[in-house]
């Protein structure tokens, strides 16, 4: 079963709220795979990748630039993790076969009442299927655990 972590994005997006728990996946000698919404999703979040100042390295790759075996961050829209990972990043309400993965993070955009909807149905279905699940909040303090 999947440790499965929900984070309800209040202050920031994805874009903003992924470099730094990218860097904790990396420094944990983890790899990640990142499941975008369209591909249109994977170039963007690349392009935000390669500028993002803090970390100032994330190394990753797309099917676009191909070698996935080398990359410790995958960006796709496919349910697959190519590299190897054991860390998967849903971002824009996608979902995916939770038991290849051993951490899954579900950042959720707390603004749109539509994404926190759908968020609880995958809260719901990952608990009924037995994953260890907690909840984060973006507050003006940083992350804080919920019950």
């Amino acid at each position: 079963m999947a440790d499965i972590g929900f984070y309800h994005l209040l202050r920031t997006g994805p874009d903003q709220a992924l470099p730094q728990l990218l860097a904790r996946t990396l420094k944990a000698g983890q790899r990640a795979t990142i499941r975008c919404g369209s591909p249109e999703r994977v170039a963007a979040l690349d392009t935000s990748l390669w500028l993002t100042p803090d970390p100032d390295w994330l190394p990753h790759g797309t099917p676009t630039t191909g070698n996935a075996d080398l990359q410790p961050i995958w960006l796709t829209t496919e349910d697959e993790a190519p590299n190897g990972a054991k860390f998967l990043f849903l971002i824009d309400n996608t979902t995916a076969d939770l038991a290849a993965y051993t951490r899954v993070f579900d950042l959720f955009d707390g603004n749109d009442e539509s994404a926190v909807t759908a968020a609880r149905e995958r809260w719901k279905s990952a608990k009924s299927a037995g994953h260890t699940l907690t909840y984060w909040q973006q507050t003006p303090r940083g992350w804080e655990k919920k019950a």
